[in-house]
């Protein structure tokens, strides 16, 4: 099915001028250029069809809510406390949300990037080294936490080769992390 999703999304970039592949052709005039006041903050919406919704994806779903919480600053406690590995408590572990309660916990951080469409997205972080011991309720060096990765489609603002001032937009994609899991370590041999 994500495959399916990959196709169909290319399929409706495939139409739109403005959208090239890095290295795809030298052509000039398969470049659309575009000034800053066209752009703004947002991409074109007549570029983004239907099947190229970002707000289906939970790193650009999350952005709201992480900035209204760093803006009023009513970040529970124990998202304030310095990343690393927190000590979970079955009893007081079930009423928080999924990455809280994970054996492998992490946190969101914001990822901007000026020249990237969307230009805010939630990015996790590992905050064990190992896995929480279910037992204890201390980190383990017995399992590896590791970031959990998907990969999104994302446009890039580009110097337009048309003019100076003028930008162009090439499609990207970039591994995101959106959570961690807890593996075997690897052995050295």
């Amino acid at each position: 099915m994500g495959w399916l999703a990959a196709l169909a999304v290319l399929a409706a970039l495939g139409h739109c001028r403005g959208l090239r592949r890095s290295g795809a052709g030298s052509g000039l005039s398969a470049v659309r250029c575009f000034s800053g006041a066209e752009l703004e903050d947002e991409a074109p919406a007549h570029l983004l069809g239907r099947s190229l919704r970002w707000d289906r994806h939970v790193p650009v779903q999350l952005v709201p809510q992480l900035e209204r919480l760093e803006s009023t600053g009513t970040r529970r406690p124990r998202r304030q406390r310095p990343p690393g590995c927190p000590e979970l408590s079955v009893r007081t572990g079930l009423r928080g949300e999924p990455h809280e309660r994970s054996i492998s916990p992490w946190r969101y951080r914001i990822d901007e990037d000026e020249n990237r469409y969307p230009r805010k997205l939630a990015f996790a972080e590992c905050l064990c080294g190992g896995c929480v011991d279910v037992k204890t309720g201390r980190e383990t060096t017995s399992l590896n936490s590791v970031a959990i990765h998907q990969t999104m489609l994302v446009l890039r603002r580009k110097p337009c080769p048309a003019g100076p001032g003028l930008v162009a937009l090439e499609v990207d994609y970039i591994r995101v992390p959106v959570g961690c899991t807890c593996v075997l370590p690897r052995t050295a041999r």
